[in-house]
């Protein structure tokens, strides 16, 4: 005669209480396995790729303070002992001082002009629907796409017409109308992300479309700014192309015209040292500003993605 075992009844069941030893842990699961692994892939891409960046700024720094005959021969070892010649040198004999003075000018006054006009324009074309809005809008994104090097010989002509080839003013304009469509594509984005419920209580207070817009939403698009303006500060202070077809004078070059002329000084043998060191101080500003705003720069960028 066959006996079947009854099966002993859960805790649960049986009304026992459930203690911790009764729970059996859940299987270990697999994606957080692979969420490691890739993890760790990426965390050493980004570690070879930050590597890559920074030594070749370091290398520059350091052959910054060496001679030239120690580049050549050690380009890898650090410097005996530090030449500050060099820098005293690139500063004042190869007139670093002057290209330095004359890139501020041209910078400052095109960053300025280019946040004001692109802000204005951006405002209008987030907040505003008018027949032609949309066109407008493509245009400026047109102008992005459109290669600089194909304006070159037009813009040479208009530039010389108008009186302007030659001057810091007219590097300026032309410095502004190149790094406008940019502007406005990117701050349209972030102007749409701002709430409306705020400016639509300024009207019914009794402010006015321009009181509005400089005293309400332009505090408030700051990090956009500061994001915008950092893009154009770099794209400007790196530019060669335009100051070496639209300025020829040698008392108004800037930076980037004084580096290959530093680079070919006494004929065509190269003055390396002082090279490295009017590098290395072209950068410094832009490594300033960049640490100094990084902050506002991240969160213009995530603002600005939201739309």
């Amino acid at each position: 005669m066959k006996t079947t075992e009854t099966p002993a009844p859960l805790p649960a069941e049986s009304g026992a209480p459930v203690t911790k030893t009764d729970v059996r842990p859940p299987p270990p699961v697999k994606e957080k396995k692979e969420g490691t692994v890739l993890n760790v892939f990426s965390h050493g891409v980004l570690v070879i790729w930050a590597f890559m960046v920074v030594m070749p700024l370091l290398w520059a720094v350091m052959t910054s303070f060496k001679d030239d005959r120690s580049i050549f021969s050690s380009p890898w070892s650090l410097p005996d002992s530090l030449h500050f010649d060099n820098w005293s040198r690139a500063w004042t004999q190869a007139n670093m001082s002057d290209y330095f003075l004359n890139t501020v000018l041209v910078v400052g006054g095109s960053l300025i002009g280019t946040l004001v006009l692109g802000s204005m324009a951006a405002y209008v074309l987030a907040r505003f629907d008018f027949p032609g809005n949309r066109f407008i809008y493509y245009l400026f994104i047109g102008g992005m796409s459109f290669p600089i090097m194909l304006a070159l010989v037009p813009l040479f002509y208009v530039v010389n017409n108008m009186g302007l080839l030659n001057t810091i003013h007219g590097l300026i304009l032309v410095y502004i109308a190149y790094s406008l469509p940019f502007t406005v594509f990117f701050l349209t984005a972030f102007f749409r992300t701002l709430p409306t419920s705020i400016a639509e209580a300024a009207f019914v207070d009794g402010a006015s479309h321009s009181r509005t817009f400089f005293q309400i939403m332009l505090p408030m698009a700051k990090p956009g700014l500061i994001s915008v303006g950092i893009f154009n500060f770099l794209g400007q202070w790196n530019q060669y192309m335009l100051p070496t077809v639209l300025n020829t004078d040698p008392d108004k070059r800037v930076l980037t015209q004084g580096l290959v002329q530093l680079a070919v000084s006494q004929g065509y043998k190269g003055d390396w040292s002082g090279l490295f060191a009017g590098l290395v101080m072209a950068m410094l500003p832009v490594l300033a500003a960049y640490i100094v705003f990084q902050r506002q720069v991240v969160q213009g960028l995530t603002a600005g993605a939201l739309k």
